[in-house]
C-alpha cells in the first residue's frame, strides 16, 4: 500500500499544479529541510504569494 499511497500523492500534485493550485505541504517540508530557524508562511500568505508570482498582480484581468 506503501507504492500505491505514494503514487497517488504524486498524482494529486501532478494535477494540483496543472490547474494552479500551489502545494503547501511540499512548501512545508522543504521549508523545514532548508530553514529549520524560521518561521514559514501561514497557508493564507503562501497562496498570496504564490498567486502574485503567478499572476504579477494582474488578478482578475483579462490582458
Amino acid at each position: 500500500m506503501g507504492t500505491l499511497g505514494q503514487a497517488g500523492r504524486y498524482l494529486g500534485q501532478s494535477l494540483r499544479l496543472m490547474v494552479g493550485l500551489p502545494d503547501y505541504e511540499a512548501y512545508l517540508n522543504h521549508f523545514e529541510r532548508t530553514h529549520p530557524e524560521l518561521e514559514p508562511m501561514s497557508y493564507e500568505a503562501f497562496f498570496r504569494e504564490r498567486q502574485e508570482a503567478r499572476y504579477g498582480g494582474r488578478a482578475g484581468k483579462c490582458c
